[in-house]
């Protein structure tokens, strides 16, 4: 990741987990990712949510033996929490994301499709919600 994305790796996002279901990727605050207000800066918290459904749409795309091409159209997000300490961001739309590229294999038409990705604290409670419109279609 290091070299892929280095300013998520520099700011300490991590992935920890990745199925055909799910992904899950971590960031701790800490004082090179925080904003004015001692807490995680929302574009940290955007590269690690942005992670944890991108992951999943490469690891479809690259397991379908098509080259597909992949791109966010559109991002909303929403913060309910001050972000402090670990925050673990999980995306759940893996089966959602595999009929949407079969769907684009099939009909060698451009899809989309909204994933989410929830981010909450060490205690459980949400601190902020993403969501990412990709844009998928087979070259």
């Amino acid at each position: 990741m290091m070299f892929k994305l280095p300013s998520a790796w520099l700011t300490g996002v991590r992935m920890k987990k990745i199925n055909e279901t799910s992904c899950t990727v971590t960031v701790t605050h800490r004082w090179i990712n925080q904003n004015p207000f001692k807490s995680l800066f929302w574009a940290v918290q955007g590269m690690a949510a942005e992670l944890s459904t991108g992951a999943l749409v490469i690891s479809y795309a690259e397991n379908s033996n098509h080259k597909i091409s992949m791109l966010i159209a559109n991002n909303n997000a929403t913060f309910t929490k001050k972000a402090t300490g670990r925050i673990t961001f999980i995306c759940t739309d893996g089966e959602k994301l595999k009929s949407v590229i079969k769907k684009a294999i099939e009909t060698k038409e451009g899809q989309t499709c909204w994933m989410k990705s929830i981010g909450t604290n060490e205690e459980g409670v949400q601190v902020s919600e993403f969501n990412f419109e990709w844009t998928l279609k087979v070259k």
